[in-house]
């Protein structure tokens, strides 16, 4: 069975995009090296690590303000083979019709469909509203973190509104890259 991996690039008070819904110098590192990862060009040590997780993806789980915000990447998936849209307006009329793009209307129903998709692979959940809709109904294994070192204040929260607390165990990868650090923890399973 798939690993549902809840990721973003985040600040480190814990911001995905400011206030203005900007992400200001957030992915500068994906520019600041000498290794081209197809992304952009990273240090060495980023470079190993994302050559490693990235083939690892075979699905995304965003939501509709992403996608509408990034027009779904002109159809291709940022990362794996298909992306699956938590929204309640359908796909847009004449929109890259053959894209591998799913539309389905809650957090649970999408993250079944991308592990349908990604199979055995990775199912990719953006951190945000969704990711932590997601984490708050016990369906991510993993949270990863791409830290980057900025202050924001305020803004758009990697774990969105979710207001329980939720544990995880130490981080299990903490790679330093150049103006960024790659943290990976694993969520850790309450018994009942």
């Amino acid at each position: 069975m798939s690993t549902v991996v809840m990721h973003n690039v985040v600040s480190v008070d814990g911001f995905i995009a400011d206030a203005h819904d900007q992400v200001g110098p957030l992915f500068d590192w994906y520019g600041n090296g000498t290794v081209d990862v197809g992304l952009g060009r990273v240090s060495q040590a980023s470079a190993g690590y994302l050559q490693q997780v990235l083939p690892e993806v075979g699905a995304l789980v965003i939501g509709r303000h992403l996608f509408d915000t990034t027009d779904g990447w002109n159809g291709r998936p940022a990362s794996g083979e298909h992306v699956v849209v938590v929204t309640h307006r359908p796909r847009p009329e004449g929109w890259h019709p053959d894209a591998p793009f799913h539309f389905v209307e809650g957090v649970a129903e999408a993250v079944a469909k991308a592990r349908e998709l990604a199979g055995e692979r990775t199912v990719g959940v953006a951190a945000g509203e969704v990711g932590g809709q997601a984490l708050a109904l016990g369906l991510v294994d993993e949270v990863a973190m791409d830290v980057v070192p900025v202050v924001f204040g305020s803004g758009k929260r990697y774990f969105g509104s979710l207001d329980t607390q939720h544990l995880l165990e130490d981080p299990h990868v903490v790679i330093q890259g150049d103006r960024v650090l790659h943290l990976r923890y694993r969520v850790r399973r309450q018994s009942r």
